[in-house]
């Protein structure tokens, strides 16, 4: 019988540690690989040879921190204590940045075990040998299991968001838009804005559908519900920004009431990203029947399937660059202006098409006061695009989408006066066509009556963010005439000690306005709280529609599930998911079970 070999505690120095047998036998185990040897290579060189062989002779860690570790239960925990992973540790770590990877690229969850892992391990097989390829083929991977890893990472970022809007010194901003999916499903999209850390956040919040009717009380039980579940009270909202048909969430809707009814103070905006919807209102009858002929030509192009091939096949013979032709849509504010400029530049190819197929709308669309008019449209609806462009970022406050706004009305009097001479420079397709006297001074009545109806529309319709001179100097508390501010306000004493401080006027012209704001949280509490609360609500719904430009890429027709919260979250929020705290948690499950 062969001598039985013993453990010695410096055997440590090799990442070994012991285990015992029933019969008292000590084996040696790797703390590294989870390697076990037998009792006769419990000798210093061979676990000398495996140490330095597979792990690279790793040192340089403090040895006494492994003694006493009798058996491999307790291998995790000193695995961590040494900054190294355990098996278990590094398959599920493996398995979670996949299905975050792939909820970030919207990728459908089967792509992991239809292609992803057979190339995985192929490559493994081929680089790297048949031991990698078996440690790889442990990483779970299937459908369920993906959607369950995205699932727990959703619901992860999702604490961390409830929990920095219960932090938030200052009530929230909330921004809310609806839109229809391919299969008629209405979904309810919003985000959230709230101060975290000295600085202004921005994040998403939810997607759920609407099961039923879309009306704005359902709309707002919806809503609410999200905030009950969460056990957070509704009146944490400060503003709503709203975008979308005016009886669900327009300013007069019924989810409004609600609302104001459940919070009264909360202030509803409504997007300023769509000023289209307010000029078309204002649109003369002779400019809208342009409109509409151009609708219905595009209709005709797209919306029969011979129509649009055979109109794909006219351009390349006779090698124009647009092929393609935007559909009309009411909802997309930006292809409006888009599919004008598009129809104006291919005017004679189109025209020559319609010809071609014989259409009866031929009559209306060569006619020569139709392309004047249409001119007139496509530089109108440029400008609104351009307008429009300028608010979609990130951070657009009511304060700076009114100034941008506002710039935009006060140019139209200067337009006034170049066309009262026949002068159409800020109307460069107008002035292209535009030959005779005639012509120029009907299309000016037109352009004069309706630039002065738009303006007063837009100064009643967008008025939000409008700040009164007292108010003013949240924007430049340095430039700011103190003189239009009460001697009676409270808060100018902190104004005037404010504008003392050099460094605080280098802060002011080095940072963004609400992040300099928010570093005065701690210096000028009631300054900073009254500038906060005009420059958290949100101008627009910009953020719910690139949402909804995801949404397109997960609910498709290989991809009908109802409810896709979960994988948006994971796609489109800032915050990464805690990685360790879920793994954690998730093997302490294991362990329990």
């Amino acid at each position: 019988m062969s001598k039985k070999r013993k453990w010695d505690d410096d055997y440590i120095r090799y990442w070994f540690t012991c285990t015992t047998e029933v019969d008292g036998t000590q084996r040696p185990q790797c703390v590294l690989c989870n390697s076990v040897f037998s009792n006769a290579d419990l000798r210093p060189s061979k676990l000398s040879d495996h140490f330095n062989r597979q792990h690279g002779g790793i040192g340089g860690h403090d040895l006494n921190s492994l003694k006493h570790v009798p058996t491999p239960s307790d291998q995790s925990e000193t695995l961590k204590a040494f900054g190294v992973a355990s098996q278990e540790d590094t398959l599920l770590q493996a398995s979670y940045q996949f299905a975050y990877l792939c909820a970030k690229e919207k990728n459908p969850h089967t792509i992991a075990e239809k292609l992803v892992k057979p190339c995985a391990l192929e490559i493994a097989q081929i680089v790297l040998g048949p031991d990698a390829q078996k440690k790889l083929q442990q990483v779970s991977l299937s459908d369920d299991v993906i959607h369950s890893r995205i699932d727990e990472m959703s619901q992860d970022i999702l604490q961390q968001v409830l929990e920095d809007i219960k932090a938030s010194p200052l009530k929230v901003g909330i921004q809310l838009a609806e839109t229809t999916d391919m299969d008629d499903c209405s979904q309810l999209m919003a985000f959230v804005r709230y101060i975290k850390e000295r600085e202004i956040v921005e994040e998403f919040l939810f997607c759920e559908p609407l099961q039923l009717t879309v009306k704005g009380k359902d709309v707002f039980n919806l809503f609410r519900d999200f905030f009950l579940k969460h056990k957070i009270a509704l009146d944490v909202c400060g503003s709503v920004c709203t975008d979308g048909a005016s009886s669900i969430l327009g300013e007069n809707s019924e989810f409004v009431s609600c609302m104001k009814k459940e919070v009264p103070h909360i202030v509803i905006t409504h997007c300023l990203l769509n000023p289209h919807e307010l000029v078309t209102k204002t649109l003369p009858t002779k400019l809208r029947d342009a409109l509409f002929t151009v609708v219905r030509v595009i209709n005709f192009i797209k919306g029969r399937a011979p129509n649009h091939r055979l109109f794909q096949a006219f351009f390349e013979e006779i090698g124009i660059e647009y092929s393609v032709l935007l559909f009309h849509t009411e909802m997309r504010w930006l292809s409006r202006g888009q599919i004008l400029t598009h129809i104006f530049e291919m005017y004679e190819e189109i025209n020559q098409f319609l010809h071609h197929q014989s259409s009866n709308l031929v009559d209306g669309f060569e006619n020569k006061e139709f392309k004047i008019h249409l001119a007139y449209l496509a530089d109108l609806f440029k400008h609104l695009n351009e307008l429009s462009a300028s608010m979609q970022r990130t951070g657009m406050n009511t304060v700076s989408a009114r100034e941008k706004l506002s710039a935009f009305v006060r140019k139209f009097p200067f337009w006034l006066k170049r066309i009262e001479k026949r002068n159409f420079t800020n109307f460069p397709f107008l002035e292209e066509i535009v030959v005779s006297d005639n012509e120029a001074l009907c299309i000016a009545a037109e352009i004069t009556v309706h630039l002065q109806q738009m303006s007063n529309f837009f100064h009643g319709y967008f008025s939000v963010g409008d700040l009164d001179e007292a108010s003013k100097w949240i924007l430049d508390p340095f430039l700011f005439n103190l003189d239009f501010v009460d001697d009676g306000y409270l808060m100018k004493n902190d104004l005037a000690e404010l504008r003392a401080s050099g460094q605080i006027l280098m802060e002011f012209e080095t940072m963004k306005l609400e992040d300099f704001w928010c570093a005065q949280f701690t210096v000028f509490p009631s300054l900073a709280k009254t500038a906060l609360k005009i420059l958290i609500p949100f101008a627009t719904t910009y953020l719910c529609e690139l949402g909804f430009s995801s949404l397109l890429h997960f609910k498709t027709k290989s991809r009908g599930y109802l409810n896709m919260s979960d994988d948006i979250r994971v796609a489109i929020s800032k915050k990464v998911p805690r990685f360790s705290d879920i793994i954690e948690q998730k093997l302490q499950l294991q362990k329990s079970l």
